[in-house]
């Protein structure tokens, strides 16, 4: 078992989005990804499947021909290799769960 306390969740940052890495396990990693309005995510895959839950502000995911607009509340699941974008629509936090561990994200 692992647990990280808030003050010592370390700080990161991938495609110009801050980021927590809350927690790493055997199997699977959560982030908190804090993103501002000005952020964008471009199209890309990775080899993790990834799950996450809208915890504030709106969102425009796009995977494969799919479009969703989330805001809070909201959750999705990404199947692993499947190209998707994250559009940020209005500043907020999202959490995030990968499946393998993204070592990108070490």
């Amino acid at each position: 078992m692992m647990i990280v306390k808030s003050e010592n969740a370390k700080f990161r940052e991938f495609y110009g989005v801050q980021f927590q890495v809350l927690a790493i396990g055997p199997k699977s990693m959560v982030c908190k990804m804090l993103y501002k309005k000005t952020d964008s995510v471009p199209t890309h895959k990775h080899p993790n499947e990834q799950s996450g839950y809208v915890i504030s502000g709106k969102y425009r995911l796009k995977f494969g021909e799919y479009y969703q607009t989330l805001e809070s509340g909201d959750s999705y699941a990404i199947p692993e290799n499947i190209e998707h974008s994250f559009q940020i629509l209005e500043a907020g936090e999202v959490i995030d769960v990968f499946t393998p561990i993204r070592e990108d994200y070490l």
